[in-house]
């Protein structure tokens, strides 16, 4: 992160330090945040604003009695390196794709996730009651959400037989997602087909073939690179008229029609806690990792009359928040 990419979200004037400095004052604590979205996105400065906000709730306030270094953005190797080499007292590391450098990057300093489906299968924890090692936090989901996202479009569109579904091949978490999908799809009568969330350029080409036969939808599965090529993803989706499900709000927010998962700025909120539990002593491999204890179902209405849907009234009554 530049300098000229600072963002006054943590206390409201205070500013994210680049580099550790040479010293720290007496007892201040270095809080490290990797997160791969890019500074400039607002789900990113969300993210980390709640998260501040959090400590603030528990007695760590920017500037008196702790300091970050925020790390934001794509070269997340390079990041979490240089965060493991500063060693600050505690490391909040956002999804899979940030959590997974940087456990390789150290094993002493402290490491607490968010939003990791399965940090079992990747290597992250030894167990989810007790972790282990250097690492603690909480899940995004549970690979069977992806049965609810295809009940979903199944609801709308009760005609629907093909559903593409943008998965990331590269990581645990996009192949368990796409298997919960595959798994279920022969119930619902539905011919499931995977498309690499890796290059905006081909997941077009594989939509705009896709689309070419009647009566799909569209899953977006859990991941950094959707969550990066959200917008690009959601133009497609309408351009082509696919129904599309997907898993948080900030999908919808960027033109989606539907999204079905937890509420990933409350794992945010509730990290904070457990790096307030660290910063006090505990240790991570004695801390729980945690499931998610909120899930939300937002629906966007401009989205729908855009492709010509009229949503069942019986969905719009159990939808947490519909965007008009």
């Amino acid at each position: 992160m530049r300098r000229r990419d600072f963002i006054t979200l943590l206390g409201g004037a205070a500013a994210w330090p680049l580099a550790a400095r040479a010293q720290q004052p007496l007892g201040m604590r270095r809080i490290g945040v990797l997160e791969g979205l890019s500074a400039d996105d607002q789900e990113a400065q969300a993210r980390v604003s709640m998260f501040a906000q959090g400590l603030r709730e528990l007695g760590w306030v920017e500037g008196r009695n702790v300091e970050f270094v925020v790390r934001l953005g794509p070269t997340i190797r390079k990041h979490a390196e240089e965060l493991a080499a500063l060693a600050p007292d505690v490391i909040l590391a956002a999804g899979s794709a940030a959590a997974g450098p940087l456990l390789q990057a150290t094993h002493a300093v402290p490491v607490v996730f968010v939003i990791v489906p399965d940090p079992v299968g990747a290597g992250f924890v030894a167990s989810l009651n007790r972790p282990g090692g250097n690492a603690t936090g909480f899940l995004s989901l549970e690979y069977s959400v992806g049965a609810k996202w295809l009940e979903l479009l199944k609801e709308i569109m009760p005609g629907m037989t093909r559903v593409a579904v943008i998965r990331d091949p590269a990581i645990s978490a996009g192949l368990g997602q796409f298997a919960a999908i595959q798994a279920v799809a022969p119930s619902l009568g539905v011919e499931v087909t995977p498309v690499n969330v890796r290059d905006p350029a081909e997941i077009a080409r594989d939509l705009a073939t896709f689309a070419r036969v009647p009566k799909g939808g569209l899953i977006v599965t859990g991941s950094a690179l959707a969550g990066t090529h959200r917008h690009p993803i959601a133009k497609l989706a309408a351009e082509h008229k696919l129904p599309a499900a997907y898993i948080q709000r900030l999908f919808v927010e960027a033109g989606g029609l539907i999204s079905y998962g937890p509420n990933f700025h409350d794992q945010f909120r509730r990290a904070a806690g457990y790096v307030d539990r660290i910063l006090k002593g505990e240790k991570p491999a004695d801390l729980p990792v945690q499931a998610p204890t909120k899930y939300e179902l937002v629906i966007n209405l401009k989205a729908a009359k855009a492709i010509g849907l009229e949503l069942p009234q019986t969905l719009l009554a159990r939808a947490d928040e519909v965007i008009e």
